[in-house]
């Protein structure tokens, strides 16, 4: 189902930079982009809008996306906690190191890997299928660390985490999720990405964060910027952007904070989106 924003809505936003979540929103069920979808970007970006990737990825799993648009992207990866233009690390946020204990205990207590980013690193604290999946989607392997080894190491070099992820069953992630609402951890927020994977990031901190970052380094207006979504983890981005649209494979509540329904991410949502408002002169040449 298709939602039509208010038309006098419409007409007083123009677009200079698009967020794009990854997994469920750019990205069909098999991990591929859409050929019109990378025909719709690439022409936006032709007219001088910015193009975000904001994504839970690290920074090694979101590179090769952006390859395959072919297009220059500010990468938001890591819930947001890390972005890079060109390159260069434009802005990163730190959970404490006290946190990433009391979460590992939680995770260890479901019997189940912990995994930890910073920066390009991707470390876990053991092996398991989802870890092993993830391997294999994105061709990157992490180091495995000893929890008591890792957390004297940083603590001694005073370096912290920039992400935490709990990835298992559905259920198993629920079950994390209240344990870890109970604990109230402090300097922590939460949100799933998928029913699969639990992110924790710093208080504060969140996709919506992210797009603000960006519109800050670029000198843009949130109200000029476009967001896509499709799960928890993106509703914050959703809420910050001027224009707001949800997958349409997309869970109810990032549907209830939308402006705009699109296709589904099988179905390049993303480039029926635009179209839509191009044919209503949104997407002009700067």
């Amino acid at each position: 189902m298709t939602l039509t924003l208010q038309e006098e809505k419409l007409e007083k936003r123009n677009c200079r930079l698009i967020c794009l979540d990854l997994d469920g929103t750019l990205l069909n069920d098999e991990k591929e982009i859409d050929p019109e979808d990378i025909s719709k970007i690439r022409e936006a970006a032709e007219k001088g809008i910015e193009i975000a990737l904001v994504t839970g990825r690290m920074p090694a799993a979101t590179e090769p996306i952006a390859k395959k648009l072919g297009v220059p992207c500010i990468l938001a990866c890591e819930a947001g906690t890390y972005i890079e233009k060109e390159n260069q690390c434009i802005s990163s946020e730190y959970l404490p190191i006290a946190a990433m204990r009391m979460v590992y205990m939680v995770a260890d207590n479901f019997q189940i890997p912990l995994w930890i980013f910073r920066h390009k690193q991707w470390f876990v604290t053991g092996m398991d299928p989802v870890i092993e999946k993830e391997i294999e989607t994105i061709n990157y392997i992490p180091r495995q660390v000893s929890m008591e080894e890792l957390v004297h190491e940083w603590e001694e070099k005073g370096i912290c985490p920039n992400k935490l992820l709990i990835g298992a069953e559905p259920e198993i992630v629920q079950k994390a999720y209240a344990a870890l609402r109970e604990l109230q951890i402090e300097g922590i927020d939460m949100a799933c990405s998928s029913e699969n994977f639990l992110e924790i990031f710093p208080k504060g901190m969140n996709k919506g964060r992210a797009l603000e970052l960006i519109c800050r380094a670029q000198n843009i207006d949130p109200e000029d910027t476009y967001a896509f979504g499709d799960q928890e983890l993106d509703v914050p981005m959703l809420e910050a952007a001027g224009t707001a649209i949800a997958m349409g494979n997309g869970i109810p509540e990032i549907k209830r904070v939308a402006d705009f329904v699109t296709k589904t991410n099988n179905e390049a949502g993303i480039a029926h989106a635009l179209r839509y408002f191009e044919a209503r002169n949104l997407l002009a040449e700067k």
